[in-house]
C-alpha cells in the first residue's frame, strides 16, 4: 500500500465500499489512510 499514491489510495477505497469488498480489506486501506491522515468527504462517497 506503501507504493499507491494518495489519489490511488482513496479510490481504491471508494471503490472497496462501493463492491462491498471484504471488511479486512477495507480495514487495511482505512489504516493506510489513517496513517497518511487522508480523509474522504462524504459526499464523495456515492460517486
Amino acid at each position: 500500500m506503501k507504493n499507491l499514491t494518495d489519489e490511488l489510495l482513496i479510490e481504491s477505497y471508494k471503490k472497496a465500499k462501493k463492491y462491498q469488498l471484504s471488511e479486512e480489506f477495507i480495514i487495511l486501506i482505512e489504516e493506510e489512510m489513517n496513517r497518511r491522515q487522508l480523509h474522504v468527504p462524504v459526499h464523495q462517497m456515492t460517486k
